[in-house]
């Protein structure tokens, strides 16, 4: 699931000079308005022909501007999904659906119409108009409507971006079966950090028309000059241990130890993201006793950023995974804390949510699934 990016392009006085490589399988291009997020998906679904670049796909060149290579849109079998659902007015969500299809030749069809149907669970809809349908819904039936193109690429333009928390809440889930239950790449553009903390497999962060970063999600997310200060954070991987049915608890096994997170519905042996918040993170420098926090895991300190304000962030290595914390730098000064010293993490339960909390990123059995057509 290779993806490599080479581009140059001036637009106005908007300069793109981006390149980058991905083996994930989603994506992800964060960044503020007018970093250049779209500017590149353009690009790579041939809607925008770059004055100097080169794209290419799973070994297949789509743009190579020094061989003279552009191949247009309609033969590079992408698929696209925007910001708004853009669903056929006239239509029901099963003619939507199929819609694609009628332009992928019968050879190189590989979505199987139900299999899409269940996965994104729009089963009870197909009879509907797109009128009679919540945003949340709208965005699935869009989708869709791409996977049974059966694309060699799926790109995701900011496609919660017009949606409340609630259908954010809603489809996310759906999302991360599509980067986990299909073998199509996927290039996700979001502003919103939580999100491809949540999504992303590859990290690419552009500023002003330049890659400041790229790398897999935990790694470039444990950095702390990258981000809004308010929406740090860091990303680990867990597994499902066991449930503590009296309490209503789940416990996940991450590489420092066990983290205890509110009840989650899934069979031990599970393995998925949890994001931790630098602002959910306190420090001691002793083990820490007759505490409410359920959450200790042993640390180090690697790196102070302290900016002009009250506080500061550092950057902790847990086990070899990055873990950020916010503390006032009167905290750090009071506490002696430098690059070296040990500490513990203290992170409260309650702290973990819907929103730092992923879906299953594969099953007890490891098993992934194919779209295959039937």
């Amino acid at each position: 699931m290779s993806l490599e990016i080479e581009i140059q392009h001036r637009q106005g006085a908007f300069a793109l000079d981006v390149s980058f490589r991905s083996e994930g399988r989603l994506t992800a291009l964060f960044g503020r308005s007018g970093a250049g997020k779209t500017s590149v998906v353009n690009i790579i679904g041939g809607l925008v022909r770059p004055q100097h670049g080169r794209v290419v796909v799973e070994g297949r060149t789509l743009v190579d501007t020094e061989r003279g290579v552009f191949l247009p849109k309609h033969r590079r079998r992408v698929g696209y999904v925007f910001q708004e659902g853009r669903l056929f007015p006239h239509l029901s969500v099963r003619q939507n659906l199929l819609y694609g299809r009628w332009f992928t030749p019968k050879p190189e069809r590989y979505a199987s119409f139900g299999q899409v149907v269940e996965m994104l669970g729009i089963g009870a809809l197909l009879d509907r108009p797109p009128a009679l349908l919540s945003g949340g819904e709208k965005q699935r039936v869009a989708i869709g409507r791409a996977l049974l193109a059966s694309p060699r690429l799926l790109l995701m333009d900011e496609p919660l971006a017009a949606l409340d928390e609630e259908r954010k809440t809603e489809i996310l889930p759906y999302v991360e079966r599509l980067r986990d239950e299909t073998r199509i790449p996927i290039v996700y553009v979001s502003h919103a950090l939580g999100e491809v903390a949540r999504l992303a497999t590859t990290l690419v962060v552009l500023a002003d028309g330049r890659v400041a970063a790229s790398g897999p999600v935990a790694e470039v997310m444990g950095r702390i000059d990258l981000f809004p200060r308010a929406e740090a954070g860091a990303v680990l991987e867990a597994a499902v241990k066991d449930h503590d049915d009296r309490f209503q608890l789940t416990r996940l096994r991450v590489a420092a130890g066990i983290l205890t997170v509110p009840r989650i519905e899934l069979a031990p042996g599970t393995l998925l993201r949890v994001r931790i918040r630098a602002r959910d993170v306190m420090l001691a420098t002793q083990p820490p006793d007759h505490l409410s926090a359920l959450n200790v895991l042993p640390a180090t300190v690697v790196e102070i950023a302290a900016g002009d304000g009250p506080t500061a962030d550092i950057r902790l290595d847990c086990a070899g995974e990055d873990l950020l914390a916010r503390l006032t730098r009167r905290s750090i000064e009071t506490l002696g804390l430098a690059p070296g010293r040990p500490v513990h993490a203290v992170i409260k339960s309650v702290a973990f949510d819907r929103h730092t909390i992923g879906a299953a990123l594969r099953g007890p059995n490891g098993a992934d699934a194919d779209l295959q057509d039937g």
